[in-house]
């Protein structure tokens, strides 16, 4: 993190604290904050540092693929499916998941996402049983108010109190004026 500001030691502080956990974390802010760049930080600062960092953008995955890549599948589950496949969590199995824009995700990815959180269990598409049950620890990131979206049905209430264990927000630019000079310095 680049900065002196108030709003970047708050960020280092959260970052210490989440790094030294398990718990799940939702990291806030408008798009270009970066969101990412402290997801990262908390991975490698964690015990989880040596195994791998997954990282997936929720509304860059069409809905109907997204199941396929988070959870994996099996031969013949769909057209093209031409072997078994593993999913993002299981590629993650010790380490973290990164989803970013979490809040684009459709209510039945939001029910499957959950039901994953609450045993860690994986289901490959086109399975008829778990397949595994991983570790992973979750960190996911959006630029929506969550709770409104709650509030308007269109964001699963459990699941928000579920990734909301460490509460991350990164405020703009524009409210941390006194890191100008440092951000032009770096680059």
């Amino acid at each position: 993190l680049i900065g002196t500001s108030a709003a970047i030691r708050s960020i280092e502080e959260e970052v210490a604290c989440a790094s030294r956990s398990n718990a799940k974390v939702r990291i806030t802010g408008e798009s270009g904050v970066g969101k990412e760049v402290v997801a990262r930080m908390i991975h490698q600062r964690s015990q989880r540092s040596r195994s791998a960092l997954v990282t997936i953008n929720c509304a860059g995955v069409p809905d109907t693929l997204l199941e396929s890549e988070l959870f994996g599948h099996v031969r013949g589950s769909f057209t093209d499916a031409h072997r078994d496949k593993k999913g993002w969590l299981e590629q993650a199995h010790n380490g973290t998941i990164f989803m970013d824009e979490i809040g684009e995700m459709s209510l039945r990815m939001q029910a499957l996402l959950l039901r994953f959180l609450e045993n860690g269990e994986i289901q490959r598409v086109g399975s008829d049983r778990t397949q595994s049950i991983v570790d992973v620890r979750v960190i996911a990131a959006t630029n929506r108010n969550l709770l409104a979206r709650v509030a308007d049905n269109t964001f699963r209430e459990d699941l928000y109190y579920r990734l909301n264990v460490i509460h991350v927000p990164i405020p703009p630019l524009r409210d941390r004026r006194e890191d100008i000079p440092c951000l032009f310095e770096h680059f």
